[in-house]
């Protein structure tokens, strides 16, 4: 079987995933809306394209033929659908929808890279917290930094600097971001599923700082 379907509820949050193994995306266009078709032909690599549908099949699973918008920093939409963020990650899609918070969602495959990269994200607090040695927390941090930097709504960020993570309990971390004039603080859910890292924001954005600009 090509696909598999599964949901994740966590308060009003409801994350829907989809498992696929390889497929023909020429198979399954009758899912894409006449503007998906068009961005689709843009796409020469063959696994950009199995996401692209992947994530469409999900999506009409779910709200049918409605359109996937994008805002100006490149943040998903659905009018009239609430809060959604989308994510990828090796042979995974997933679609997370809130109905009355800002939301932001972010899949990984566990896997050693995120453990040789972490000086590039982790600032010397965090890097002196977490073990750096294990595999999934490193993979765990990058995604939770991966979903402060959609919560964020800006382009220009500074992983190291910009976006602090703290750790509350084992599955449920806080995240700081720090904007020029103020700071704000999420609570982040942090879920191991299958051989992924699944992370999302379980409270929604709160100022915890405004800053003075000298």
């Amino acid at each position: 079987m090509d696909f598999k379907f599964d949901q994740i509820t966590n308060g009003d949050t409801i994350i829907y995933t989809l498992s696929f193994s390889d497929f023909d995306p020429l198979s399954y266009l009758s899912h894409l809306t006449s503007n998906e078709l068009e961005r689709f032909e843009s796409f020469s690599h063959i696994k950009r394209k199995r996401e692209f549908v992947a994530t469409r099949i999900l999506r009409h699973s779910i709200f049918g033929f409605k359109h996937i918008h994008y805002n100006t920093v490149g943040a998903p939409f659905i009018k009239d659908e609430g809060f959604i963020s989308i994510s990828h990650a090796e042979n995974l899609v997933g679609i997370a929808l809130n109905p009355h918070y800002q939301i932001g969602l972010d899949l990984e495959l566990i896997q050693g890279k995120a453990q040789k990269l972490y000086p590039k994200f982790l600032n010397d607090v965090e890097q002196a917290n977490f073990d750096l040695d294990n595999k999934e927390i490193m993979t765990a941090c990058w995604s939770a930094k991966e979903t402060l930097y959609k919560l964020a709504g800006r382009k220009e960020i500074d992983f190291r600097k910009d976006l602090h993570l703290y750790i509350r309990s084992e599955n449920l971390w806080e995240g700081k971001i720090i904007n020029p004039t103020e700071i704000f603080s999420v609570n982040l859910q942090i879920i191991k599923y299958s051989n992924y890292v699944i992370t999302f924001n379980s409270s929604s954005i709160e100022i915890s700082q405004r800053k003075h600009l000298q």
